[in-house]
């Protein structure tokens, strides 16, 4: 499965680049692939283009607040979960998501 994610937190320092690293490694020992782009402090990075989103089977969104260009996701598969969740334990957020038809 391919995902790619999108990290915020309300502060944007570090919670949203300790979520995204935990998603990073969870999916790595998954066996899984992702890309995740994160809307911090610095504003977006490692932005997820359109082929990244277009390719996806899931979009993950790993935040408390609104992010920025929701409207890239329309029509994607989207699975939305608190950020806390993700910093808490990454590998069971990649494990319960839904596998898309």
């Amino acid at each position: 499965m391919k995902i790619v994610a999108v990290t915020a937190c309300p502060t944007g320092i570090a919670h949203t680049y300790m979520a995204a690293d935990a998603l990073q490694k969870a999916a790595t020992g998954l066996g899984l692939k992702i890309k995740v782009e994160t809307q911090g402090a610095m504003g977006m990075e490692n932005m997820l283009t359109a082929r990244d989103i277009a390719s996806a089977d899931l979009v993950l969104i790993a935040s408390d607040i609104e992010i920025e260009q929701k409207e890239r996701f329309l029509g994607c598969t989207i699975h939305q979960v608190r950020l806390e969740t993700v910093l808490l334990d990454a590998n069971a957020v990649l494990k319960a998501l839904p596998i898309p038809a």
